[in-house]
Protein backbone atom coordinates (compact mmCIF):
# COMPACT_ATOMS: atom_id res chain seq x y z
CA UNK A 1 0.00 0.00 0.00
CA UNK A 2 1.34 3.44 -0.97
CA UNK A 3 1.82 5.71 2.02
CA UNK A 4 0.42 9.19 1.51
CA UNK A 5 2.49 12.24 2.39
CA UNK A 6 1.91 13.69 5.84
CA UNK A 7 0.06 16.98 5.90
CA UNK A 8 2.43 19.93 6.43
CA UNK A 9 2.52 21.88 9.67
CA UNK A 10 3.79 25.32 10.66
CA UNK A 11 7.00 23.65 11.82
CA UNK A 12 7.79 23.02 8.15
CA UNK A 13 9.67 26.15 7.05
CA UNK A 14 8.44 26.01 3.47
CA UNK A 15 4.83 26.02 4.73
CA UNK A 16 5.18 28.55 7.54
CA UNK A 17 2.88 31.19 5.97
CA UNK A 18 0.35 28.79 4.45
CA UNK A 19 -3.40 28.82 5.09
CA UNK A 20 -3.76 25.57 7.04
CA UNK A 21 -7.55 25.69 7.18
CA UNK A 22 -7.52 25.68 3.38
CA UNK A 23 -4.93 22.90 3.24
CA UNK A 24 -7.16 20.64 5.32
CA UNK A 25 -9.79 20.76 2.56
CA UNK A 26 -7.41 19.24 0.02
CA UNK A 27 -7.27 15.49 -0.54
CA UNK A 28 -4.17 13.96 1.13
CA UNK A 29 -2.91 12.56 -2.17
CA UNK A 30 -2.53 16.11 -3.52
CA UNK A 31 0.59 16.54 -1.39
CA UNK A 32 2.31 13.74 -3.31
CA UNK A 33 1.47 15.14 -6.75
CA UNK A 34 4.19 16.87 -8.77
CA UNK A 35 4.19 17.80 -12.44
CA UNK A 36 7.56 16.52 -13.64
CA UNK A 37 9.17 18.34 -16.56
CA UNK A 38 12.59 17.57 -18.05
CA UNK A 39 14.36 19.81 -20.54
CA UNK A 40 16.91 18.22 -22.87
CA UNK A 41 20.38 19.77 -23.24
CA UNK A 42 20.16 23.00 -25.23
CA UNK A 43 16.35 23.10 -25.16
CA UNK A 44 14.39 26.29 -24.45
CA UNK A 45 10.91 26.06 -22.99
CA UNK A 46 8.63 28.87 -21.85
CA UNK A 47 5.31 28.68 -19.99
CA UNK A 48 2.97 31.43 -18.81
CA UNK A 49 -0.06 30.75 -16.60
CA UNK A 50 -2.95 32.47 -14.84
CA UNK A 51 -3.84 30.48 -11.72
CA UNK A 52 -6.35 30.69 -8.92
CA UNK A 53 -10.09 30.35 -8.47
CA UNK A 54 -12.80 30.22 -5.83
CA UNK A 55 -11.44 27.24 -3.91
CA UNK A 56 -7.99 26.23 -2.57
CA UNK A 57 -5.41 25.21 -5.15
CA UNK A 58 -2.01 23.55 -4.90
CA UNK A 59 0.30 23.49 -7.94
CA UNK A 60 3.63 21.67 -7.64
CA UNK A 61 6.12 21.69 -10.52
CA UNK A 62 9.49 19.95 -10.65
CA UNK A 63 11.88 21.01 -13.42
CA UNK A 64 15.08 19.28 -14.47
CA UNK A 65 16.97 21.59 -16.82
CA UNK A 66 19.64 19.95 -18.97
CA UNK A 67 23.06 21.32 -19.89
CA UNK A 68 22.77 24.69 -21.64
CA UNK A 69 18.95 24.54 -21.56
CA UNK A 70 16.67 27.41 -20.60
CA UNK A 71 13.40 27.17 -18.63
CA UNK A 72 11.12 30.20 -18.26
CA UNK A 73 8.00 30.28 -16.09
CA UNK A 74 5.67 33.26 -15.61
CA UNK A 75 2.63 33.11 -13.35
CA UNK A 76 -0.19 35.46 -12.37
CA UNK A 77 -1.59 34.13 -9.07
CA UNK A 78 -5.02 35.75 -8.70
CA UNK A 79 -7.07 33.29 -6.65
CA UNK A 80 -9.94 34.28 -4.38
CA UNK A 81 -8.92 31.47 -2.04
CA UNK A 82 -5.60 29.97 -0.96
CA UNK A 83 -3.45 29.34 -4.02
CA UNK A 84 0.07 27.94 -3.70
CA UNK A 85 2.51 27.55 -6.57
CA UNK A 86 5.56 25.49 -5.65
CA UNK A 87 8.47 25.09 -8.07
CA UNK A 88 11.57 22.95 -7.63
CA UNK A 89 14.32 23.36 -10.23
CA UNK A 90 17.57 21.47 -10.79
CA UNK A 91 20.05 23.13 -13.13
CA UNK A 92 22.79 21.36 -15.06
CA UNK A 93 25.94 23.05 -16.38
CA UNK A 94 25.25 26.35 -18.14
CA UNK A 95 21.48 26.05 -17.73
CA UNK A 96 19.19 29.00 -16.93
CA UNK A 97 15.95 29.34 -14.96
CA UNK A 98 13.80 32.46 -15.30
CA UNK A 99 10.81 32.96 -13.02
CA UNK A 100 8.39 35.87 -12.92
CA UNK A 101 5.42 35.82 -10.57
CA UNK A 102 2.66 38.15 -9.36
CA UNK A 103 0.28 37.61 -6.47
CA UNK A 104 -2.59 40.09 -6.40
CA UNK A 105 -5.84 40.12 -4.45
CA UNK A 106 -7.92 41.29 -1.52
CA UNK A 107 -10.49 39.60 0.69
CA UNK A 108 -8.70 37.20 3.03
CA UNK A 109 -6.99 34.98 0.46
CA UNK A 110 -3.39 33.85 0.92
CA UNK A 111 -1.51 33.59 -2.37
CA UNK A 112 2.03 32.29 -2.46
CA UNK A 113 5.02 31.22 -4.49
CA UNK A 114 7.52 28.77 -3.03
CA UNK A 115 10.64 28.02 -5.06
CA UNK A 116 13.75 25.93 -4.60
CA UNK A 117 16.47 26.39 -7.18
CA UNK A 118 19.29 23.85 -7.09
CA UNK A 119 22.47 24.90 -8.88
CA UNK A 120 23.95 21.43 -9.16
CA UNK A 121 26.67 22.09 -11.76
CA UNK A 122 28.93 24.99 -12.84
CA UNK A 123 28.02 28.10 -14.81
CA UNK A 124 24.24 27.91 -14.38
CA UNK A 125 22.18 31.07 -13.89
CA UNK A 126 18.81 31.87 -12.41
CA UNK A 127 16.66 34.97 -11.94
CA UNK A 128 13.42 35.24 -9.98
CA UNK A 129 11.29 38.40 -9.89
CA UNK A 130 8.15 38.40 -7.73
CA UNK A 131 5.67 41.21 -7.11
CA UNK A 132 2.78 41.16 -4.62
CA UNK A 133 -0.16 43.61 -4.51
CA UNK A 134 -2.76 43.16 -1.78
CA UNK A 135 -5.58 44.90 0.05
CA UNK A 136 -8.33 44.01 2.52
CA UNK A 137 -6.92 41.09 4.52
CA UNK A 138 -5.12 39.64 1.51
CA UNK A 139 -1.68 38.07 1.95
CA UNK A 140 1.10 37.56 -0.58
CA UNK A 141 4.04 35.25 0.17
CA UNK A 142 7.32 34.41 -1.51
CA UNK A 143 9.64 31.77 -0.07
CA UNK A 144 12.66 31.34 -2.30
CA UNK A 145 15.54 28.99 -1.59
CA UNK A 146 18.72 28.76 -3.64
CA UNK A 147 21.10 25.84 -3.16
CA UNK A 148 24.57 26.00 -4.72
CA UNK A 149 26.47 22.71 -4.74
CA UNK A 150 30.19 22.53 -3.97
CA UNK A 151 31.12 21.98 -7.62
CA UNK A 152 28.74 24.62 -9.00
CA UNK A 153 31.36 27.31 -9.56
CA UNK A 154 30.47 30.42 -11.63
CA UNK A 155 26.87 30.25 -10.44
CA UNK A 156 24.93 33.50 -10.93
CA UNK A 157 21.60 33.56 -9.07
CA UNK A 158 19.27 36.40 -8.10
CA UNK A 159 15.93 36.90 -6.39
CA UNK A 160 13.96 40.15 -6.24
CA UNK A 161 10.74 40.55 -4.24
CA UNK A 162 8.62 43.67 -3.78
CA UNK A 163 5.26 43.99 -2.05
CA UNK A 164 2.70 46.79 -2.47
CA UNK A 165 -0.02 47.10 0.19
CA UNK A 166 -3.02 49.15 -0.92
CA UNK A 167 -4.88 49.03 2.41
CA UNK A 168 -4.08 48.52 6.05
CA UNK A 169 -4.75 44.92 7.05
CA UNK A 170 -3.11 43.44 3.96
CA UNK A 171 0.33 41.89 4.31
CA UNK A 172 3.22 40.44 2.35
CA UNK A 173 5.94 38.04 3.49
CA UNK A 174 9.30 37.22 1.94
CA UNK A 175 11.75 34.56 3.09
CA UNK A 176 14.86 34.36 0.90
CA UNK A 177 17.26 31.55 1.74
CA UNK A 178 20.72 30.84 0.37
CA UNK A 179 22.80 27.72 0.98
CA UNK A 180 26.14 28.06 -0.81
CA UNK A 181 28.97 25.54 -0.82
CA UNK A 182 30.93 26.91 -3.81
CA UNK A 183 33.25 29.91 -3.46
CA UNK A 184 33.20 31.50 -6.95
CA UNK A 185 29.56 32.57 -7.23
CA UNK A 186 27.24 35.57 -7.50
CA UNK A 187 24.12 35.22 -5.38
CA UNK A 188 21.86 38.15 -4.52
CA UNK A 189 18.42 38.72 -3.09
CA UNK A 190 16.36 41.79 -2.27
CA UNK A 191 13.02 42.35 -0.58
CA UNK A 192 10.98 45.50 0.01
CA UNK A 193 7.37 46.10 1.11
CA UNK A 194 5.60 49.45 1.05
CA UNK A 195 2.47 51.44 0.23
CA UNK A 196 1.29 53.28 -2.87
CA UNK A 197 3.41 56.29 -3.84
CA UNK A 198 1.08 59.13 -2.88
CA UNK A 199 3.33 61.70 -4.54
CA UNK A 200 2.90 59.94 -7.85
CA UNK A 201 -0.86 59.74 -7.35
CA UNK A 202 -1.03 63.44 -6.53
CA UNK A 203 1.09 64.28 -9.58
CA UNK A 204 -1.23 62.30 -11.83
CA UNK A 205 -4.37 63.77 -10.25
CA UNK A 206 -3.00 67.29 -10.77
CA UNK A 207 -2.86 66.51 -14.48
CA UNK A 208 -6.46 65.41 -14.65
CA UNK A 209 -5.97 61.64 -14.49
CA UNK A 210 -8.90 60.04 -12.59
CA UNK A 211 -7.90 58.29 -9.32
CA UNK A 212 -8.93 54.82 -10.51
CA UNK A 213 -6.91 55.21 -13.71
CA UNK A 214 -3.89 56.48 -11.78
CA UNK A 215 -4.13 53.50 -9.43
CA UNK A 216 -4.25 51.06 -12.32
CA UNK A 217 -1.30 52.69 -14.07
CA UNK A 218 0.84 52.64 -10.93
CA UNK A 219 0.01 49.01 -10.14
CA UNK A 220 0.68 48.02 -13.74
CA UNK A 221 4.11 49.65 -13.63
CA UNK A 222 4.83 47.92 -10.32
CA UNK A 223 3.95 44.39 -11.43
CA UNK A 224 5.32 44.70 -14.98
CA UNK A 225 8.84 43.95 -13.72
CA UNK A 226 7.80 40.36 -13.00
CA UNK A 227 6.96 39.77 -16.66
CA UNK A 228 9.63 41.97 -18.27
CA UNK A 229 11.71 38.95 -19.33
CA UNK A 230 8.74 37.41 -21.16
CA UNK A 231 9.52 38.12 -24.82
CA UNK A 232 6.06 37.14 -26.07
CA UNK A 233 4.25 40.50 -25.85
CA UNK A 234 0.83 38.91 -26.34
CA UNK A 235 1.36 36.62 -23.36
CA UNK A 236 2.84 39.46 -21.34
CA UNK A 237 -0.31 41.54 -21.91
CA UNK A 238 -2.52 38.56 -21.08
CA UNK A 239 -0.87 38.11 -17.69
CA UNK A 240 -0.93 41.84 -16.92
CA UNK A 241 -4.59 42.16 -17.93
CA UNK A 242 -5.58 39.18 -15.78
CA UNK A 243 -3.77 40.64 -12.77
CA UNK A 244 -5.16 44.16 -13.22
CA UNK A 245 -8.71 42.85 -13.65
CA UNK A 246 -8.61 41.78 -10.00
CA UNK A 247 -8.15 45.37 -8.78
CA UNK A 248 -11.84 46.17 -9.13
CA UNK A 249 -13.04 48.99 -6.91
CA UNK A 250 -10.27 48.93 -4.33
CA UNK A 251 -9.31 52.46 -3.25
Amino acid sequence: MTQLAALPTQRDEEWRYADFAALETLAPERFDEWKEIELAPGETRRKSMVLGGESPELHRIRLTVGEGARAELFVANIGNDYTRVEVEVRLAKGAHFQFGGVTIGGGDATLEFVTRTIHAEPEATSEQVVRSVHWGQGIGNFLGRIDVARDAQKTDAAQDFKGLLLERGASANAKPELEIFADDVKCAHGAAIGEMDETARFYMAARGIPPEVAKTLLVRAFIADAFAALEDETEQERLLDAALAVLGDVA
